[in-house]
């Protein structure tokens, strides 16, 4: 079977929701079970993308359920949950970095493995309170202070830069690229994801009559998820689905007030590539 790793920009906030909550945030974000990191589920991210081929599609019954199935029938294309791959985190020597670690490298490795594409990332290896970047031998990330004792290897840069679908964002990427410790990372993946108050007003008092917190992914957050086709030939729906002009999709909750906005990219292997007519 011929995969593709999709590359997720997040444009705006995303909240792929999770439910109600009896801490502290009401609203928070869906999180990976083993390892707290955010994510959005597979289920999710293919009710998405059916929703953007009925828009790029002008409601092709035909080719909505060929490619994504019915409630009895399985479609021809499988989608996996779309994982964390880079974090943007405040600074106080610039505006953001881009924050990883070797875990989720390690992870992105095997994945494009499965998939079948190059180029695959080195995994690096990094000390607690240290950190791989440019730019200074002390980096300030939030409230945290680490020790800089490298760069991160170009490689790696080649491998995440396909991911980011915008070439003056992909410019920054080795100037904002940070790689720290797991357990380190783990810190900010858990509670450094921002929380916003949102408030419902009574229409005749303007007074609070419900105020809740909610979780979401920040902008400029990178994520990916693969895509495998069940049926030869039906990769090349992606390029309906996301069209050079326009390579946007919605995903998650409070579209009305623009959140869930990403830009896509789209790998796939050389055979793929070969072989992945339009569906």
């Amino acid at each position: 079977m011929r995969s593709a790793v999709i590359g997720l920009l997040a444009e705006t906030s995303i909240h792929p929701g999770t439910g109600r909550s009896t801490g502290v945030v009401d609203l928070p974000v869906a999180r990976e079970a083993a390892t707290d990191y955010p994510f959005i589920a597979g289920s999710s991210l293919k009710g998405a993308l059916r929703d953007q081929g009925r828009r790029s599609t002008n409601n092709d019954e035909n080719f909505e359920k060929d490619i994504f199935g019915t409630q009895d029938e399985a479609g021809s294309l499988l989608v996996s949950d779309a994982r964390l791959l880079l974090l943007p985190v405040r600074s106080l020597t610039g505006a953001y970095r881009w924050v990883t670690c070797p875990f989720l490298i390690e992870r992105y490795q095997r994945d494009l493995k499965r998939a079948g594409v190059d180029p695959l990332p080195p995994v690096p290896s990094v000390e607690p309170m240290c950190a791989l970047a440019t730019g200074e031998d002390r980096l300030f990330l939030e409230e945290r202070e680490f020790r800089v004792t490298g760069a991160p290897d170009p490689e790696l840069i080649e491998a995440l830069a396909p991911l980011i679908a915008h070439e003056e964002t992909r410019r920054r990427l080795p100037r904002q690229l940070v790689v720290l410790d797991d357990n380190d990372f783990a810190w900010f993946a858990r509670y450094g994801l921002p929380i916003q108050a949102r408030n419902q007003l009574d229409k005749d008092t303007k007074t609070s009559k419900n105020l809740w917190f909610e979780e979401s992914i920040p902008p400029d957050t990178l994520m990916y998820a693969l895509v495998v086709e069940r049926r030869e030939g039906a990769l090349g729906a992606l390029s309906r689905l996301f069209p050079a002009e326009r390579p946007y999709l919605q995903a998650g909750g409070n579209e009305t007030v623009g959140q869930g906005w990403f830009a896509v990219t789209v790998r796939q292997s050389e055979a793929a590539a070969k072989g992945g007519g339009a569906a």
